[in-house]
């Protein structure tokens, strides 16, 4: 296989990662970042990366100077949270372009649904035909925590009554100040109208994920989907790497987003978020550390899966940012080789980790 040149589009949280994992595997070469800070316009990756070396390419804020590098494929990064519209012009950009995508977000495109309008699917199409390139959307939640690892268990199931998928977090060292204060709410009155918990926001961003699934296992959903929410306030004060939240202010979300067919709840999506890991101690809690995806199978058999992580030199909000980053770069060989357009998880082939065992 020769080497593919891949582009890192911006250098935040996420993308700080993408790098590292590029720049250690070596069938991929790291030809270009794009940054939209004019402070990181022409410093050295490495230097962005926090990798204490130079890796001799300059970051850019001029999206043709990066294109000019010629990559097979962007690692899309950016924050999309509060910009889905404007993301989604970048990302048809680039497969205009002639130019592979894999992106973090926006997650509302990790599987085909109704949320967006059927011009913005047709629009993605059209590029990803005219570029010759395609698109595919993931992550680890949304993403294979809740679409690849939970369908790949299914596959031992005779019966499944429920499928349900959980991330469950303590979120006090996620650096995210507008997704934590913002898009959450944490630090607010508990009920302040923040965005995610308008109606039907939550099946914007998770819906993906229970359509997906739903998809894997062959059932035709009700409409719409159902959400819950259950929002709780801090019983003292709590300060986190994002936000300082008072106590009276919220400070721990559940939510689900339940997929029913005929009524019966068949598939669902639960997030269970503190900012403390001793907050509201009668929902569900991690069996270790502070934070997992929980996958439960109802039927027969009955199935419990727990994944954990933890970072090598930081905690699990450190581990969540590098095993989303490497999702996206190992999945670059598949992407690239795949069809033309949007892809999905549940079109790709097995994506493994290869080319990132240790070299002495």
């Amino acid at each position: 296989m020769s080497t593919l040149r891949v582009v890192v589009w911006s250098t935040g949280t996420l993308g700080r990662h993408a790098i590292a994992g590029i720049d250690r595997n070596p069938e991929l070469e790291l030809v270009g970042v794009w940054v939209s800070d004019p402070a990181k316009d022409g410093r050295d990756a490495g230097e962005l990366a926090g990798l204490g070396r130079d890796l001799g390419v300059a970051a850019s804020t001029d999206r043709d100077t990066v294109l000019a590098t010629r990559p097979d494929c962007v690692v899309y990064c950016a924050l999309t949270d509060d910009r889905v519209l404007e993301a989604i012009d970048d990302l048809v950009g680039l497969l205009n372009a002639g130019v592979d995508v894999v992106a973090s977000g926006p997650v509302i495109l990790l599987f085909p649904n109704p949320a967006l309008p059927a011009e913005i699917w047709q629009r993605i199409e059209d590029a990803g035909r005219r570029g010759g390139a395609t698109l595919h959307v993931n992550g680890i939640d949304p993403g294979w925590a809740n679409d690849v690892l939970p369908l790949q268990l299914t596959s031992l199931s005779q019966r499944i009554d429920l499928l349900r998928v959980a991330e469950i977090a303590d979120y006090s060292t996620y650096y995210q100040p507008m997704t934590m204060r913002d898009m959450f709410g944490f630090g607010q009155p508990v009920d302040a109208e923040v965005l995610l918990w308008k109606p039907g926001v939550l099946s914007m961003a998770w819906g993906p994920v229970v359509r997906q699934l739903a998809a894997g296992l062959g059932l035709t959903l009700d409409e719409p989907l159902v959400e819950t929410v259950d929002r709780r306030p801090a019983e003292q004060d709590v300060s986190t790497v994002s936000v300082e939240i008072e106590a009276g202010t919220m400070a721990a979300v559940r939510f689900e987003v339940i997929g029913t067919v005929d009524g019966e709840p068949r598939v669902v999506l639960e997030h269970v978020t503190r900012t403390h890991p001793d907050q509201v101690p009668e929902w569900p809690s991690p069996l270790q550390g502070d934070g997992c995806y929980r996958i439960e199978v109802v039927g027969e058999p009955m199935m419990n899966l727990e994944l954990t992580h933890h970072g090598e030199h930081g905690d699990h909000n450190v581990s969540g940012m590098i095993i989303t980053a490497q999702r996206l770069v190992n999945a670059v060989p598949a992407v690239v080789a795949a069809r033309p357009g949007h892809v999905t998880a549940l079109e790709l082939p097995l994506v493994a980790g290869h080319g990132t065992v240790a070299r002495s």
